[in-house]
């Protein structure tokens, strides 16, 4: 259901970094940021007497959307314009309820939307009646088809190689890199950014270990990932699995919860990946459950989809400041100018220095009763 509010006069609760960012980017610079899509008749507005914003989100399966994003771009948009409108629906990987949440918005008056699309495909759709009626689209996350005129998000390819890396590095650390085969458990095939983590993953596995059963994972499901584990255990056997590809942490669970099921103790749990960061499976790697997850410093993309959706907006330039301007071609061809943010591998060893640090969650949140016996929390607290 979309939620539509304005904005209060009310300090946001916005860290300095992150309102310095934000305002950075939001410039009328030279050598910006310009627009991949041909517009329409775009009105221009003023940040004065403010505009109305959307913001769209895929799911509610990977917990980052609701509990980062979306007050992350809320901030981060109240911070540059506090005139301004915000709506905001999550469409709970329905397509079709995402393109019933973005047509309200357009019957509504929306000025600009930021579109983290729950099937990049479908989206386009979504895109051209927007741009029909001069409505600036902003991708978040996933790139949309349909022409946008911005996208941020991270480098996808590289994150699949991060993932990748991680798997190689623990199988060397364990000695099990020769020994057996791993299981690949990828992504939602709806979601581009998916097979961009595949394609890297691949482009590093390559040569280097055995995939012995490989899989995607319809919606992101947490489920479907156990049922798959399950699958490959039978078809495998545990003795033969010396490692596993999870895209997300979400999955990560699901994978995880059958090699326990199967009777795999926690010390002899083969190395599993993770995305996302989520505090579960932080937690579970300061268990020794999980071997890593990559961080997407998630603060500094939701500042800059709404410097993206201001610049759009009021027709003024958008300066990348300390980021690089990259261009991507979507599933069509179409050129599209982008930011693409930096991924970061996390393990045991540099929790503190990544998602401590960065304030993403505190060592209390992290270290809670279940967990405050581990060697991480122990020194910690």
């Amino acid at each position: 259901m979309t939620t539509k509010r304005p904005y209060s006069r009310r300090s946001a609760a916005f860290g300095i970094a992150a309102a310095s960012t934000a305002l950075a980017l939001f410039t009328s610079a030279c050598g910006s940021l310009t627009t991949g899509a041909e517009e329409g008749e775009t009105q221009t507005h003023s940040l004065d007497e403010g505009f109305h914003v959307g913001l769209l989100l895929p799911e509610l399966q990977t917990a980052r959307y609701e509990a980062f994003d979306r007050p992350y771009f809320e901030e981060a948009l109240e911070n540059l314009c506090p005139e301004c409108e915000f709506s905001y629906a999550n469409a709970d990987q329905d397509v079709d309820e995402q393109q019933t949440q973005a047509q309200a918005m357009l019957t509504d008056g929306v000025d600009v939307i930021v579109l983290g699309a729950v099937d990049s495909e479908a989206a386009a759709g979504t895109v051209n009646e927007a741009r029909s009626q001069g409505v600036p689209v902003v991708a978040y996350d996933r790139l949309a088809q349909g022409g946008v005129d911005m996208y941020v998000s991270f480098d996808n390819h590289r994150v699949g190689q991060v993932q990748a890396e991680a798997l190689l590095g623990a199988l060397d650390q364990a000695g099990t890199a020769g020994d057996g085969q791993i299981v690949m458990i990828n992504g939602s095939p709806t979601d581009p950014n998916a097979g961009s983590f595949k394609a890297g993953a691949h482009e590093i596995f390559e040569g280097q270990v055995e995939i012995g059963q490989e899989f995607d994972t319809p919606d992101w499901s947490p489920d479907e990932a156990n049922s798959q584990m399950e699958g490959a255990i039978t078809s495998l056997g545990l003795d033969e699995i010396v490692g596993v590809y999870s895209a997300n942490d979400g999955m990560a669970a699901g994978i995880i919860s059958a090699l326990r099921s199967a009777g795999v103790s926690v010390e002899d749990l083969p190395p599993v990946t993770g995305q996302d960061a989520e505090l579960s499976g932080i937690q579970r790697i300061v268990a020794g459950e999980q071997y890593m997850s990559v961080y997407k410093a998630i603060r500094p993309q939701a500042d800059i989809a709404a410097a993206m959706a201001v610049s759009l907006a009021t027709g003024e330039d958008l300066d990348a400041g300390e980021y690089s301007i990259t261009e991507v071609e979507d599933a069509n061809g179409e050129k599209v100018s982008a930011i693409l943010l930096d991924p970061v591998s996390v393990t045991v060893d540099n929790i503190g220095d990544t998602v401590v640090s960065d304030g993403f969650y505190t060592i209390e949140q992290i270290c809670t009763d279940d967990y405050a016996d581990f060697d991480f929390c122990q020194e910690a607290l």
